[in-house]
């Protein structure tokens, strides 16, 4: 297992019942589902999605219309460590990357964490043989330079992290929306629907080695919209009366535009 001890950054063992123990008598026991909830001090709690919310995203996940991004980062992560390196999914949600990853990369070492407690119960179950760990971004419980790739779908980005953790030339992938992903969704729910705000590609410490843009629309129901919506941060911001003309779409063709950006750590 990857993940050092977040008190004193020391190694685990691992006792018979599961537990990890470093040297210095801290301990952390492993949850049924099979994660270690490595949160402590004032960083312990409730962080991140709600239920509802994970819910809502492994419901529309699993309808795989996401599928093509996740054989994208597969694929990307495949040609980039050769298949038999340690991968970290940072901001794993709840699950359908990192189980797409384990099952593209059968012999690379995945470690995945999230700061949701919930998220990281569900992930655990989803994708078996994988590492899991509730954790932050902003402090990740691994060595220095420990991963030869790290990858973050959508999730917040912790740069200095990112290059703590990983090997010199290591691998970075991250996916970020488009400025036009899902505007017609936002055309149908808000009078003034705004596209995305550009995100920067240049990378402290990083050179950008690849960028791929992937793009391609489908016909959602009812449902399928409503569980679309409750997982985005759109959720978090729209009225009543917005939300009754999402309730009243039958049916809608919605733009999927991804920007992958593939970085070497310098």
């Amino acid at each position: 297992m990857k993940f050092i001890c977040p008190i004193c950054a020391s190694h685990f063992e691992i006792s018979d019942t599961g537990a990890a123990k470093c040297k210095n008598g801290h301990s952390f026991d492993k949850s049924r589902e099979g994660y270690y909830n490595l949160l402590v001090g004032a960083g312990a709690g409730t962080h991140g999605d709600n239920r509802e919310m994970l819910l809502a995203r492994r419901r529309f996940l699993d309808t795989d219309a996401y599928l093509p991004l996740a054989n994208e980062l597969v694929s990307a992560l495949s040609r980039y460590t050769k298949g038999t390196s340690s991968v970290l999914d940072m901001g794993c949600g709840e699950g359908y990357y990192t189980r797409a990853v384990k099952e593209g990369l059968p012999k690379a070492e995945i470690s995945a964490f999230d700061i949701s407690k919930d998220a990281v119960k569900l992930a655990a179950k989803r994708a078996k043989g994988a590492s899991f760990a509730v954790a932050s971004s902003y402090k990740i419980p691994v060595e220095n330079e420990s991963f030869d790739a790290v990858y973050n779908v959508f999730s917040p980005l912790a740069l200095d992290e990112v290059r703590r953790v990983l090997k010199p030339r290591g691998t970075f992938i991250a996916v970020i929306p488009d400025e036009e992903h899902l505007f017609e969704l936002k055309a149908a729910i808000y009078d003034e629907p705004y596209k995305n705000s550009p995100e920067a590609v240049e990378l402290q410490g990083f050179s950008l080695v690849e960028r791929k843009t992937l793009s391609y629309e489908k016909i959602f129901q009812q449902a399928e919209l409503s569980d679309l919506f409750m997982m985005t941060p759109y959720a978090y911001r729209t009225s009543q009366r917005e939300r009754e003309r999402l309730a009243k779409i039958s049916e809608l063709k919605v733009g999927m535009r991804f920007i992958i950006l593939i970085y070497q750590r310098n």
